[in-house]
């Protein structure tokens, strides 16, 4: 009898409830994995509440730990900081209780692959499994490209110009440290590829694994789309995360003014946790349903007539164009936030990236309801054939197989 490859998956948080994009990429696709292999799970923990799901991942994990972990203080600039020579944004994550505790829970165990979620976490792998030949790192965004992008198009102070640039250049370091090291990076679209390449060269080491859609969840058949009386436009995403704040702002600056002066009676509906002041102070805004966190989005995709995507800051997971689609509710985009989905402007949704055409785009499905329909449907069909979590994992799992086959 064949014997099934064990596999030891390594978190920075417990990604339920699925709250965020990177708990609905990181859940799913550790479920998935659990049908193909045997697994450990790890898990950095910083919610009281956390301790309650650890059902939910036993379901199809062999062994489940969650470590206690709180973020220690960010250290002074001057003093500190600036002298360490690990990223700051990667030291904030580290804990020497942490690395005890994952010695501890791994002791004696013999491990296929190694997988673990995020640049963040690759201090620990290096100290505890320095010579594993499947180390494996799943990145929901690469860091460099990120941070690049921040600097790029957020307006900072001089000291936070500089600061930046700190940490950026030590996470340049970092990243060549693990294009060298790594068996397999995963990244979640082609531009955090095509990055990744034009800053280091081509590897056959990293793959191209997008995000999807829970269909059974994201059903449109059970949630069949009922409008508002008036037109609506849905934004979900978490409310402190930089591209979502940022796109808001550049929405609101100048996108928002011109599609109430043509339809007076529009209005955004903004959902997500965690949303800063400059956020919550749109919901003083004409045009603006400032609705905040709520337990189901799904009742929200079925109402409003579209949802809209304006970011400019990419790289990472595009799963709510995924989900909405998958409730057949249209979607005006920047190419940037639909970047990685094999979606086509015009057939499965509405691309624009200046501030007229995005307007222009998101008054077009206002004044043409067989359009929203046509490409909200189109849309749906590309996502049940593409990017539901059951064929990503089953892609991702023989990516993993072939790399412990190769090493064997």
């Amino acid at each position: 009898m064949t014997r099934m490859k064990r596999l030891l998956i390594f978190l920075p948080y417990v990604p339920y409830p699925l709250m965020r994009g990177t708990y609905q990429r990181v859940y799913h696709l550790a479920e998935a994995l659990g049908r193909h292999f045997e697994v450990d799970l790890f898990c950095l923990s910083s919610e009281p509440e956390d301790a309650a799901h650890l059902h939910r991942f036993e379901a199809f994990c062999k062994r489940v730990h969650f470590e206690p972990f709180q973020h220690a203080p960010w250290p002074p600039f001057l003093t500190d900081r600036l002298w360490h020579l690990q990223p700051v944004s990667v030291r904030h994550w580290w804990s020497e209780q942490v690395l005890t505790s994952l010695y501890q829970f791994t002791a004696g165990q013999e491990y296929d692959v190694i997988n673990f979620c995020d640049l963040v976490l690759w201090p620990y792998i290096k100290e505890i499994f320095p010579d594993h030949p499947a180390r494996v790192m799943d990145r929901s965004r690469v860091d460099w490209l990120f941070q690049t992008e921040v600097l790029n198009t957020k307006q900072q102070s001089r000291l936070g110009k500089l600061m930046a640039y700190e940490n950026l250049f030590k996470i340049v370091r970092l990243e060549r440290e693990v294009r060298r090291e790594l068996a397999l990076t995963v990244v979640c679209g082609p531009d955090d590829e095509t990055f990744l390449t034009s800053k280091m060269g081509t590897s056959d080491r990293v793959f191209v694994l997008p995000n999807g859609a829970n269909v059974g969840f994201f059903d449109a058949e059970a949630w069949p789309p009922t409008p508002t009386a008036t037109p609506t436009a849905l934004f979900c995403g978490a409310l402190d995360y930089v591209p979502n704040t940022d796109g808001l702002a550049w929405y609101f600056e100048t996108i928002h003014p011109l599609v109430l002066e043509q339809c007076p009676d529009f209005k955004l509906i903004l959902i997500g946790k965690n949303p800063t002041p400059t956020v919550q102070g749109y919901a003083n805004l004409p045009g603006v349903d400032f609705v905040g966190e709520v337990p189901d989005v799904r009742p929200y995709y079925q109402q409003a007539w579209m949802q809209m995507v304006p970011l400019r800051i990419g790289g990472g997971t595009r799963l709510k164009i995924a989900e909405g689609l998958a409730m057949s509710n249209p979607v005006v985009s920047t190419t940037l936030g639909a970047q990685g989905l094999e979606l086509e402007h015009d057939v499965h949704l509405l691309l624009a990236d200046a501030p007229a055409e995005f307007a222009a785009a998101i008054l077009r499905y206002v004044n043409d309801s067989p359009l929203r329909k046509r490409q909200g449907l189109a849309g749906r069909s590309q996502i049940l054939k593409i990017y539901t979590w059951e064929a990503l994992g089953q892609q991702l799992a023989q990516r993993l197989n072939a790399l412990t086959s190769s090493n064997q």
